[in-house]
């Protein structure tokens, strides 16, 4: 009997069980994967290749199947985010980690509402803005072009609007459709992660350079045209970052005559975080020790500075466990000429390097 009442229980949590894994799995996987605009999948059936991507919620596949050049583009703003979340994050005790043989890109570190969910989830919404946007003036897709209504705007003495600006208005309005349609509104978590997702989009507008070229007779630059364009991904990538150590710890709160859902400050002394700052829920978890229920890898063997007081120093991201000192022999290239016409000639070096590995 309670052999059978086992097998029961298993079969009425399967639905659930199969249901939670395919939840796991989200849209980050095509920055991983990658999307080949000619790639005859995309070209000839971009709407039924899109339609297969289960980890998708219904909004993103119609929103994917616009155009055979949408999915390229997702998956640039997908990986941009991937790759800079672990360029920023490169020397601390999580390092951004991805995984490449399951559905969860990032393990299950990202069930955590902390301080580092908050930056991936801003960092990716950015991504998707950022290279829709650049896709947008390159000419790639058909559904937006440059941005015409900086040209509303009323230029300063001695320059006027020209050019192309780059049209972030369309990739901050496909970004918060596509990346946001699967947060829901109704639960802290999808607050959290809608209100990291703006952060994220605003930064960028709030990075967009004015360049301008100069016109005139005889290069004497009598007017100059400009036009908005979109920084270098780094410059969001820092700008994020900078108001990591600095988000704030939030709560959900509801408003009892109109039973809205908001994000308020936990504390009542701090101050309500503005649309532009990261917002986290929950302390982060131990990432000093591997933890597989997570995905975390822990902090031993990585390499340290030893002569460094920051977070890439061996007392603080060994975890006070002490390191290793070891020596290797590098070969590089060194001595290097330049040879009429046109090489460059090099030598090759050897020498010893010493490296610093955490217990």
């Amino acid at each position: 009997m309670p052999t059978r009442l086992v097998i029961l229980l298993l079969l009425l949590l399967l639905p659930l069980l199969l249901f939670c894994h395919s939840a796991s799995a989200n849209w980050w996987l095509l920055g991983m994967q990658g999307a080949s605009p000619n790639s005859p999948g995309l070209t000839l059936h971009h709407k039924e290749n899109c339609h297969r991507l289960d980890y998708l919620v219904e909004r993103q596949q119609q929103l994917c199947g616009l155009s055979n050049k949408i999915l390229a583009a997702i998956s640039t703003g997908a990986r941009l985010g991937i790759e800079e979340c672990q360029h920023q994050f490169r020397m601390s005790r999580w390092n951004c980690s991805t995984f490449g043989n399951t559905t969860s890109v990032f393990g299950e570190v990202l069930s955590v509402k902390s301080r580092e969910t908050a930056f991936v989830y801003a960092i990716s919404s950015a991504g998707v803005a950022y290279a829709v946007t650049r896709a947008c003036s390159r000419g790639e897709l058909t559904e937006c072009n440059c941005d015409n209504r900086v040209h509303l705007r009323k230029p300063r003495k001695n320059w006027q609007w020209g050019g192309c600006s780059e049209d972030i208005h369309y990739g901050e309005k496909f970004s918060r459709d596509f990346v946001d349609a699967k947060e829901n509104p109704e639960t802290a978590e999808g607050l959290m992660n809608l209100h990291n997702n703006e952060a994220g989009r605003r930064l960028i507008r709030s990075q967009m350079q004015r360049v301008c070229k100069c016109h005139g007779m005889s290069g004497s630059c009598s007017v100059r045209a400009c036009w908005r364009k979109l920084p270098p991904f780094r410059a969001i990538g820092d700008a994020i970052n900078s108001r990591f150590e600095g988000a704030s710890f939030v709560k959900m709160v509801e408003k009892r005559r109109r039973r809205v859902k908001k994000l308020r400050a936990a504390i009542r002394d701090l101050k309500q975080p503005n649309r532009t700052e990261l917002v986290y829920m929950e302390e982060s978890p131990d990432y000093c020790e591997r933890n597989e229920t997570l995905g975390v890898l822990g902090t031993r063997g990585r390499l340290c500075n030893r002569g460094s007081f920051g977070l890439d120093g061996c007392r603080l991201l060994c975890c006070g466990r002490g390191y290793q000192t070891r020596v290797r022999e590098v070969e590089e290239k060194c001595k290097c000429r330049f040879v009429w016409c046109c090489n460059v000639v090099c030598e090759l070096c050897h020498y010893k390097k010493e490296e610093h590995v955490c217990n």
